[in-house]
């Protein structure tokens, strides 16, 4: 173990070793990573654990500096684990490089298929009692993390001495198609109020589709910047900031050259850094297999249900003058041709999209018999995680208490997240 010291507290890298498979645990093992955190002056006293799981799925824990964001409000009581997920951060990380290790597209898949939250949850529970001696831990879900923390629930109440869920309370029982056919209203939703914040770019949102439309576009690194690709960054407008992001980004689109208007190298780069999923392979890959439930295929459900909404069509649009939809947080099997990151693992995605084990992932009745404290803010028309089925969600799980609020958007523990965070350590507690 390593340790050194950032501004008011003190950190401690973690290595552990747990089952690929949980069903085999004398077979091939993976290495996991673990960032232990604490407050300066308190490494030697005897506090509970909260272990923090990402939003995602395919993020590492967040690098914080110092008392950042909602890590001030938990070392405040808590030896924090921020714990990068399998397959992620420094635990044993998969993407286009390191997956041929495994073999080819079906042997890749397999191997993918034990990646989701069900897997993540059993690696918790394995090194739990290094940490802790046995005691249960606090767990805090950010987005999929809540997802993961409801499968805990389901799973292994007893490790859990509370729970905190920060816009991550999953459907229990909508499977893909359910989730985008409620998502694509929604996401029109943001987009029609950035358009109303920002009117001008209405026109150059059109603009720029025009462009690519007839002009084949390629950002440094080699990603093919299509239309379709374009819409795509909609997934900005998910954020507290994000309608603003995206403005920003929209207004220093084009620059005059010699050879008439042409996309700058400002924007290019710009997009690049919000499109590719070069730093997060995962978030595509396994994006619609954490929805997975029962026998039946994802097969591409974002794509499928896309069609039952033909006002996201560019070129419909296009053609009728029509302002231009951004979508968001949806995965399509276009994306595995243009972002050169995601190709060599097409073939292993579109099996994961063809796959009809998946085993399920929650427990309803276990979850309506739960004991373990909950808490949970849910943000009002939240565009990643369904507001309507969160709140069914709470109402399944014995005890959960909710804070459900406008005041933030769905990264709102990263905006403002020591006041969430104390809102739901209260809300837990039973003391507001």
């Amino acid at each position: 173990m390593t340790s050194y010291r950032q501004p008011g507290i003190v950190l401690t890298d973690r290595h552990f070793t747990v089952p690929l498979d949980h069903a085999d645990p004398a077979g091939e093992q993976l290495d996991l990573f673990g960032r232990e955190v604490v407050a300066s002056g308190r490494s030697g006293a005897d506090l509970p654990w909260l272990v923090y799981l990402e939003g995602g799925p395919g993020f590492g824990a967040r690098r914080f500096v110092g008392k950042q964001a909602w890590l001030g409000r938990a070392v405040q009581e808590y030896r924090v684990l921020l714990l990068d997920q399998r397959g992620t951060g420094r635990s044993t990380p998969l993407n286009r490089q390191t997956l041929p290790l495994r073999g080819g597209p079906r042997a890749q898949a397999d191997h993918l298929a034990l990646f989701r939250a069900d897997s993540i949850v059993r690696d918790c529970e394995t090194i739990r009692p290094l940490l802790t001696g046995g005691a249960p831990w606090t767990v805090l879900g950010q987005s999929f993390g809540g997802f993961c923390a409801t499968h805990y629930l389901s799973t292994a109440p007893e490790g859990l001495r509370t729970v905190l869920v920060t816009g991550g309370l999953p459907a229990l029982d909508a499977c893909a198609d359910d989730v985008y056919r409620a998502a694509y209203p929604r996401i029109q939703r943001k987009v029609e109020a950035h358009y109303a914040r920002y009117p001008q770019d209405v026109r150059r949102a059109r603009r720029i589709a025009e462009y690519l439309a007839e002009h084949k576009t390629e950002l440094p690194g080699g990603y093919l910047l299509t239309p379709e690709a374009f819409q795509s960054l909609g997934i900005l407008l998910g954020g507290g900031d994000g309608s603003h992001q995206l403005h920003y980004l929209l207004e220093d689109a084009f620059v005059r050259t010699g050879a008439g208007y042409e996309l700058s190298d400002a924007f290019q780069e710009a997009v690049l850094g919000t499109l590719s999923y070069a730093g997060h392979p995962l978030y595509a890959v396994l994006h619609e297999a954490i929805y997975a439930q029962g026998a039946g295929p994802t097969a591409w459900a974002a794509e499928r249900v896309r069609a039952e909404f033909p006002q996201f069509d560019v070129a419909t649009a296009l053609d009728a003058d029509a302002p231009l939809l951004f979508t968001g947080e949806t995965v399509h099997p276009w994306h595995f041709e243009v972002d050169p990151a995601l190709r060599p693992l097409r073939e292993s995605a579109e099996l994961l999209a063809a796959r009809t084990d998946w085993t399920p992932l929650y427990d309803p009745a276990r979850l309506a018999a739960n004991q373990v404290p909950v808490a949970a803010a849910v943000y009002h028309d939240d565009m990643y995680v369904d507001t309507e089925h969160s709140l069914r969600t709470a109402r399944t799980i014995r005890g959960l208490r909710t804070w459900v609020t406008d005041e933030y958007e769905h990264d709102g523990v990263r905006a403002s997240g020591q006041r969430v965070l104390d809102r739901l350590i209260s809300l837990a507690h039973g003391e507001v």
